[in-house]
C-alpha cells in the first residue's frame, strides 16, 4: 500500500514539482495552497506524513502545527516543515510545537525524500524495535509508558506526542539507568548517526518533560548528565 502524503504549501509550483518527484518514488499525494483547506484535508484522516510551509496565506504553518497537535486526530501525524527562512531560531520554534523534522528552501528533492523516509521510518518503529507491538508496558510509578498502543499516560491521563518524541521516550526509558549520549539516543530512534552538538535532541527532550515531568524546570525523570547526554531515572513516584 502506497504511503500517502498531504502538503500544505502555497508556492503552486513547487508543491506540484514535489509532488510529481514523490509520485514517482512510490507515494500518493495531495496538496493544498493554504491553512484551512489543508487542516481539514488533515482532520479527515489517512495521511501517513505532512510537509507543511511555514509562510502561509492565511495562518502561518508553526499556528497550523499548534492545532494539529492539539487534536486528537492529528496530533501524532509526522510533520515535516518547510520554509524559505532558513534561521535557527525558526527551526528550534518548529521542533518546540513538535515538527518532526524541519528543511528550508530551496532544498534538493532526494534530501526531502531521504528526510521524509526517516519521519516515516521512525513510526514504524512500534514494530521494529524501539516500541514494538506485544512489548509490555514500562511502568515508572504514576508513569506509564505503552509501546505497542503508543500511548504515554501520567496519573491516568494520556500525554501527546510527536512519534519521534515518543521513540527518543521509549529509547531513554528502556534503559532507565543508563545514560545515553545524543548520537546514541539518535542511532536507537532512527538507525543513524547524527552530530552530538545538533540542538533538536534537546529541543524534543524539552518537549517530552513538558508532556511527563510535574515540573519541566526542575526535571525529576529525564535527567541531563552535562556534557553526556540524557539519563532516565530508573526510581520515580
Amino acid at each position: 500500500m502506497r504511503e500517502r502524503v498531504l502538503i500544505i504549501d502555497d508556492d503552486e509550483r513547487l508543491a506540484g514539482m514535489v509532488s510529481t518527484y514523490l509520485t514517482s518514488r512510490g507515494f500518493e499525494v495531495s496538496c493544498r495552497a493554504d491553512a484551512v483547506s489543508g487542516l481539514a484535508a488533515a482532520g479527515a484522516g489517512g495521511f501517513d506524513a505532512l510537509l507543511l510551509d511555514v509562510m502561509l496565506p492565511d495562518l502561518d504553518g508553526f499556528e497550523v502545527l499548534r492545532r494539529l497537535r492539539a487534536a486528537a486526530g492529528t496530533a501524532a501525524l509526522p510533520v515535516l516543515m518547510l520554509t524559505a527562512r532558513g534561521e535557527a531560531t525558526d527551526r528550534i520554534v518548529g521542533l518546540e510545537m513538535g515538527a518532526d523534522d524541519y528543511l528550508p528552501k530551496p532544498f534538493d528533492p532526494r534530501e526531502l525524500l531521504a528526510r521524509l523516509r526517516a519521519v516515516l521510518r521512525r513510526v514504524s518503529l512500534s514494530s521494529a524495535g524501539a516500541g514494538g507491538g506485544g512489548e509490555p508496558a514500562l511502568r515508572f510509578g504514576r508513569l506509564v509508558i505503552d509501546p505497542g498502543a503508543r500511548e504515554v499516560r501520567l496519573d491516568g491521563e494520556r500525554r501527546e506526542l510527536t512519534s519521534h518524541q515518543f521513540n527518543l521516550l521509549v529509547a531513554l526509558a528502556s534503559r532507565a539507568g543508563r545514560v545515553m549520549s545524543r548520537d546514541q539516543m539518535m542511532e536507537a530512534v532512527r538507525g543513524e548517526s547524527l552530530e552530538a552538538f545538533d540542538r533538536s535532541i534537546d529541543v524534543h527532550v524539552s518537549r517530552i518533560r513538558a508532556a511527563i515531568e510535574d515540573d519541566p524546570k526542575d526535571p525529576r525523570r529525564i535527567l541531563t548528565v552535562r556534557g553526556v547526554g540524557y539519563v532516565f531515572a530508573d526510581r520515580l513516584s
